[in-house]
């Protein structure tokens, strides 16, 4: 058996299908588009064209900007979490990924990495910390490019 192997490739050098196989998956995901022939044909490629490549040509999604990993003690009661991702969306910030453990003593203990755009991670802690029950931010990361 042989093991995949993936390049990460500027598409300025690769054959226009590629880019037409991405925005057809797109459509198709958006529901912009109903079938893949629908999909196709907005996006300038043939039908079997996208079902040939589709499997096999993906959109680079790394994370682009500033990333942040924070944890967040907050108060165990309803509304609390939704509150902080409300606040993230306010702040421009992308959450990329959460990790929330079991609540003890009423607190529950939630780990995000963020991509924050242009916030400052100190403005953006401090936003969150006004956020009615979350108790602590502790920045695990300070941010990166």
């Amino acid at each position: 058996m042989s093991e995949n192997r993936y390049l990460l490739v500027n598409s300025a050098v690769l054959p226009p299908v590629f880019e037409g196989v991405i925005l057809a998956k797109e459509l198709l995901a958006s529901g912009k588009a109903t079938s893949a022939a629908a999909a196709a044909k907005a996006a300038g490629i043939s039908r079997s064209a996208f079902y040939k490549y589709k499997d096999f040509v993906f959109k680079y999604s790394g994370v682009s900007g500033n990333t942040l990993s924070i944890n967040a003690l907050l108060s165990d009661r309803a509304g609390v979490f939704s509150a902080l991702t409300a606040a993230l969306y306010d702040s421009g910030a992308n959450i990329i990924t959460v990790t929330q453990g079991l609540p003890e003593n009423g607190t529950a203990n939630v780990s995000l990495t963020l991509s924050i755009g242009d916030i400052s991670p100190e403005e953006l802690k401090k936003r969150l910390l006004t956020v009615d029950g979350v108790i602590s931010i502790k920045t695990v990361d300070g941010g990166k490019q």
